[in-house]
């Protein structure tokens, strides 16, 4: 197989890891609503709907970053290594998210369950918001630098270094991150005000969820646009050679126009994201949304990772330092590593038809 065809397959890949995860964070969104006047038998009935769930969504972000790992290793050396702060917390946040939901209706329990409640409200804000913010760099920059030659330095073979003390904490300074990062927790909550609906019948829960649903909606809805219209406006970067760019003004919107497969993803996902919110809200017996909204997320999702990473575009572009910004082809593995992937990826359909299953056996 071509090598560059290789490059090209496992950037496709990611692109659809990244967007299922972003689907499945929708279980983040639903433990949002413990903070809310529901009586507690309805609020049990809530998690108790997703509380299993949560392991296809870690599940998920394992495969995805053990994918990127194995197939761009300089970036998971980069941004795993250098905003080691943000990916240390949304780690972090996962852990408390399994302890919380193996202890918190444990008898005589360490912390009580008020405190693993807070855990999971607090998994359910942070997690969505620092994964957006993690993939909006992909559009907005980080700051790092790349050296390969320091490999040859016996002393220090460090190739990849921040260039901020805070070590990646310094994006939350950037608005645009935190816009970006802000609409994928809107989208979890608004995903998962859809999953309520869809899964438990009870008036009272449906009624509740259909108002959130209102207000999340048009805070996304807002969000989304401006991170959309930031991003198709920006000047990025092109590739010109293995390690030199140029700018280039809407480069984002020239992607999305040259690649006419990620405008219609776009376009349709986005389309039915807003007729799931827009069906369950006018009509009371809709109680489908979810599966509407979830595929027009995924869509959307894989169109962005599209429009970052083809079309001679670094998918992760370094603002202080712009010849070591990465792209699909200078920081991926070697031809071997990747054939050998590639083969093993031909068992991603069983694996996927196993998750169905497993789901499907959840949801009985």
């Amino acid at each position: 197989m071509d090598y560059t065809f290789l490059q090209q397959y496992w950037w496709f890949l990611l692109s659809v890891l990244g967007s299922v995860l972003v689907f499945l964070l929708f279980v983040q969104g639903g433990q949002t609503v413990l903070i809310n006047k529901l009586d507690p038998q309805r609020r049990e009935m809530m998690i108790g709907s997703i509380a299993h769930r949560w392991e296809l969504t870690f599940t998920t972000l394992v495969t995805f970053g053990g994918a990127f790992f194995a197939s761009f290793p300089l970036f998971y050396s980069t941004s795993f290594g250098g905003a080691v702060w943000v990916w240390m917390l949304i780690l972090l946040g996962f852990v408390l998210q399994a302890v919380s939901y193996k202890y918190r209706s444990c008898e005589g329990n360490l912390l009580g369950r008020k405190i693993y409640d807070f855990f999971l409200v607090l998994n359910g804000i942070t997690a969505p918001l620092l994964l957006g913010g993690a993939v909006s760099t992909f559009f907005f920059a980080g700051s790092f630098s790349v050296d390969k030659s320091n490999l040859l330095d016996p002393a220090s073979p460090i190739i990849s270094s921040w260039d901020s003390s805070l070590q990646g904490i310094e994006l939350l300074g950037d608005w645009r991150v935190v816009a970006f990062g802000l609409a994928v927790l809107f989208l979890s909550r608004l995903l998962a005000n859809l999953w309520f609906i869809n899964q438990i019948d009870d008036s009272e829960v449906k009624a509740f969820n259909r108002r959130q649903l209102l207000i999340n909606s048009i805070i996304f809805v807002v969000l989304f646009l401006i991170s959309i219209i930031t991003i198709l406006t920006a000047t990025g970067y092109e590739t010109t050679g293995t390690n030199t760019f140029i700018n280039v003004e809407y480069k984002y919107l020239n992607n999305l126009l040259a690649m006419p497969a990620a405008l219609i993803a776009l376009l349709i996902g986005t389309v039915a994201v807003v007729v799931s919110i827009i069906a369950t809200l006018a009509k009371p017996t809709f109680h489908k949304g979810i599966w509407l909204g979830g595929a027009g997320t995924i869509l959307v999702v894989m169109s962005l990772f599209w429009i970052a990473g083809y079309n001679n575009t670094p998918y992760y572009p370094s603002a202080s330092d712009p010849t070591s910004s990465l792209t699909i082809y200078n920081s991926s593995s070697s031809p071997f590593t990747l054939q050998t992937m590639t083969y093993v990826s031909f068992a991603v359909p069983f694996v996927a038809a196993y998750i169905v299953w497993v789901w499907r056996k959840l949801s009985n």
